[in-house]
């Protein structure tokens, strides 16, 4: 006979405590213990098992069967298409797309004649059919299930064979086998793990849609990112309706890939790297750069604000990149170049509400931040790539020619690089430097 146990989990940090204490020893969090029932497994005749191990060189490999979803950014993020029986978790902030997405991609695979079910518990299911009239998706091979109990789910299951199963959210969702809300900690990692093995059991490709806390990680323990087998996180800038997907956990495929959406009335529609630039006039402060998302290479404008301050202290204020960095490129420029920026106030924006985390756009940074500090505008057809040491030398980033081939197809023809660059592209002319101060005191 089985019996149970009852164990305390907390909900901030997913500790587990044998009864329920008011504040959380391990984050400090109070009244975050929430009950959960688990099995004693002590009472359990174990020791009994089916498989046994084998040679690494006696399994044989198995190709990954995919499924094209019908969106060609979607399928790249990860890694070539939908994996048979992988459970993808989606996270992202409210009304930036999941559920858009999640919707065009089961009306995608209701094309292929592939049974889709959707469960929400969120949204009914007029709900849901007035947003898919709005996105005229075809739903002739999506089931629509309105209810926020897993078992439903899994009752509908014994009687309906579907290829794709959607969950919007999985913070909705709760078990009856346990005592808890739905939401806590144990009900959304209980409910992931029957997801899981009903994915890798039966070949049913899952879907979840993950709802993120305030420090914008997915609500939840890291557990529940580690049963899944693949980690999509939208972003973007609301303002101008652009959504990055990134993938930051893919069994089946690299987590260098970014897929690039704009939000329409119609839904969400794949775009190119010309929506991070408007190249509708020359101003002060404005610079090209080339960034590498993954593979992928993006030309994007970098915007600069430099003004007198009238505060004991020069403010400093960055968007799309680190704040440590833009300190110490303020500082090189001080300290190479000559530039009195200590009693000025610097901001710095990376236009369309792309973030960068690699060194390759230093060059076009100073260039915009000199550009707005001397009042002079700069060419809309020039573009700066390279790092900036701190000894002020100019070097060379990974996958020079990738990106100097995307400015010649989003027309730039002159490049500014770093002299120990050694290659050379047709049609476009590259311009080297090997100091800071010597590649701005030539473009001012």
């Amino acid at each position: 006979m089985v019996k149970k146990k009852t164990n305390y989990i907390c909900q901030s940090c997913g500790a587990v405590a044998p009864k329920w204490t008011g504040k959380c020893p391990e984050c400090g969090a109070w009244n975050s213990f929430v009950e959960e029932v688990i099995e004693d497994v002590t009472t359990k005749k174990a020791y009994s098992f089916e498989n046994r191990p084998i040679l690494l060189s006696e399994i044989r490999g198995l190709e990954v069967d995919r499924t094209t979803s019908g969106i060609n950014e979607f399928d790249q993020v990860l890694g070539g298409g939908i994996v048979k029986g992988s459970v993808v978790l989606i996270g992202g902030e409210p009304g930036i797309g999941k559920s858009t997405i999640m919707l065009q991609i089961a009306s995608k695979l209701s094309d292929l004649q592939k049974s889709v079910l959707y469960l929400s518990g969120e949204e009914s299911a007029s709900q849901i059919k007035l947003r898919a009239e709005r996105l005229k998706v075809n739903s002739s091979n999506v089931s629509i299930l309105s209810t926020t109990n897993i078992n439903d789910l899994f009752g509908n299951l014994e009687e309906n064979i579907f290829d794709f199963i959607f969950i919007d959210s999985i913070q909705t969702v709760y078990s009856k086998d346990l005592n808890s809300s739905a939401g806590t900690v144990g009900q959304i990692r209980y409910v992931t793990q029957l997801l899981v093995e009903l994915a890798k059991s039966r070949g049913i490709t899952v879907f979840l849609v993950g709802q993120v806390t305030k420090d914008g990680a997915i609500a939840g323990p890291k557990v529940l990112e580690h049963l899944v087998d693949t980690v999509l996180y939208f972003e973007g800038d609301y303002t101008r309706g652009i959504r990055i997907l990134r993938a930051v956990k893919n069994r089946f495929g690299s987590t260098n890939e970014v897929g690039l959406f704009e939000m329409k009335s119609e839904g969400l529609k794949e775009i190119t790297t010309l929506a991070f630039i408007n190249s509708s006039e020359t101003a002060p402060g404005r610079a090209m750069a080339v960034t590498l998302e993954g593979t992928r290479p993006i030309v994007i404008e970098i915007q600069s604000l430099v003004s007198n301050t009238y505060f004991n202290f020069s403010k400093r204020n960055v968007n799309g990149m680190d704040l440590n960095r833009l300190h110490m490129l303020i500082a090189i420029l001080e300290k190479k170049v000559g530039a009195n920026l200590g009693q000025t106030d610097v901001f710095v924006n990376i236009a369309g509400g792309l973030k960068i985390n690699e060194p390759g756009a230093d060059m076009a940074v100073v260039a915009a931040i000199m550009s707005s500090f001397r009042e002079i505008s700069l060419p809309l057809n020039v573009a700066f790539i390279g790092e900036v040491g701190l000894t002020g030398e100019l070097r060379s980033v990974s996958s020079m020619n990738f990106r100097i081939n995307e400015c010649k197809k989003m027309g730039i023809s002159k490049v500014y690089l770093p002299a120990d660059y050694d290659d050379s592209v047709e049609g476009i002319e590259i311009v080297k430097f090997k100091k800071v101060d010597e590649f701005l005191n030539y473009i001012f």
